[in-house]
């Protein structure tokens, strides 16, 4: 049984029903994957994987994202995602990529691009044309993110090691910013993850984000053309760190915020937030901005 900090849980039951909230966190998250359409049609790995005893159900939000459900949990070791067929990623994570919506031939930035998933689903929608830069801050995530890039043979994209909020290029179509955060919406299933995103959480680590967030949002909105597009997501399910983000950037410098019209249950403010008792997933948070 997962224990919450009465500040959590104090907090947590202004924001939504906590009760089924709780209830929903002690669920496992279900396993999805998302077919890798620069390698494979969305019908020719349906057909291998449940040839080999795989169920597979469609996501209503991403037509090449499927739940995946088998004997075997090990999902990392097919050979089909060894071949770079699919992507593990969570179902809520594909969600700000199909909001930004990027089409071949355009110009698009990804800040806090490690480790890909969210880079190989925009490069499998721009069909390997046009071009992204996939930025992050760390040698090591930069590494795990050019072999992931590789492995799902993307072949439009640069990485750069840098700070995020550090960034000087061209002006960008699309950005993606999906920057560091308290990932309270991670918290799913009686794992040591969930335990120790629980046993961390902190108004004071927030506070500290929530200084680096707004620095990101507003530089990655300076690199924006005049009608693009900025997306900003986090799997956080703090206020702070979302609605206030935005709100500060709105404020602050302008833009203009955008509809998300997806089918999907979320609460709407400054974005869509997505709690995890609502379709028994992550907890997410999606914002759309235009310049």
């Amino acid at each position: 049984m997962m224990r919450f900090k009465d500040k959590f849980a104090a907090k947590y039951a202004r924001l939504t029903d906590f009760a089924a909230y709780q209830q929903s966190v002690q669920q496992f998250l279900r396993r999805s994957i998302r077919v890798n359409t620069l390698q494979i049609s969305v019908q020719e790995l349906k057909k291998r994987l449940t040839n080999q005893g795989w169920t597979l159900e469609q996501l209503l939000w991403c037509k090449e994202g499927f739940y995946i459900t088998g004997e075997r949990r090990d999902i990392g070791n097919l050979p089909e995602h060894k071949e770079g067929l699919f992507f593990v990623q969570s179902s809520v994570s594909m969600i700000p990529a199909v909001v930004l919506d990027p089409k071949p031939g355009e110009i698009v930035l990804d800040l806090c691009a490690s480790p890909g998933g969210k880079t190989t689903q925009m490069a499998a929608m721009m069909q390997n044309k046009g071009q992204i830069t996939a930025v992050d801050s760390n040698s090591f995530r930069c590494t795990i993110l050019k072999k992931n890039l590789a492995r799902c043979g993307v072949t439009n994209t640069e990485v750069v090691r840098m700070p995020a909020e550090k960034y000087q290029g061209t002006q960008f179509d699309k950005i993606l910013l999906d920057p560091p955060c308290s990932a309270s919406g991670t918290i799913k299933g009686e794992t040591k993850h969930s335990q120790q995103t629980l046993q961390e959480w902190n108004p004071r680590t927030i506070k500290r984000l929530v200084k680096l967030q707004k620095k990101m949002i507003k530089h990655a909105f300076s690199l924006l053309k005049p009608g693009g597009t900025l997306v900003y997501s986090t799997c956080s399910l703090e206020p702070e760190e979302n609605e206030e983000v935005v709100q500060y950037l709105l404020e602050e410098v302008g833009g203009m915020l955008e509809n998300i019209d997806l089918p999907i249950k979320a609460d709407h403010k400054n974005g869509i937030k997505i709690w995890p008792q609502y379709q028994d997933t992550e907890g997410f948070f999606v914002a759309k901005i235009k310049k």
